[in-house]
């Protein structure tokens, strides 16, 4: 019985062998290949991007306040949702500094680390539109 778990084990070994080496040399080279490249000062830079100026309520809403405004999650109200209103209430300024610092389940921008402050604003004004 162990003569052939061994002649099995053998086998498979050698089938295996076989199939990880019928691959070229292109085939690993793709596989290893970098995903990124360095420029050093003075080399070629790098294609940047241009600044598209400043993002919409809706965008900025579309991008990184929708996991949680327009699920629901974590008790975060809904866009023209009546939970609104007690945070309206406390004045837009209130709610525009919750939402810079962080309050509660809501951590600090919302998640958007590269909005403008009048971003936020922007998508506070679209989230509470027709409360």
């Amino acid at each position: 019985m162990k003569r052939i778990h061994l002649a099995a084990a053998a086998a498979c070994a050698l089938l295996f062998t076989g199939l990880a080496s019928s691959s070229t040399e292109d085939d690993v080279r793709k596989r290893i290949a970098p995903v990124g490249q360095v420029y050093l000062s003075g080399d070629a830079p790098a294609q940047a991007t241009a600044d598209t100026g400043p993002r919409s309520g809706e965008q900025v809403y579309q991008t990184a306040c929708f996991a949680c405004h327009g699920t629901g999650a974590l008790d975060a109200p809904k866009p023209g949702e009546s939970s609104w209103e007690p945070r309206i209430a406390q004045g837009f300024d209130v709610m525009l500094q919750k939402s810079i610092e962080g309050f509660n389940n809501m951590p600090a921008m919302g998640t958007c680390m590269n909005c403008s402050e009048d971003e936020i604003a922007e998508a506070i004004r679209f989230m509470i539109e027709g409360v």
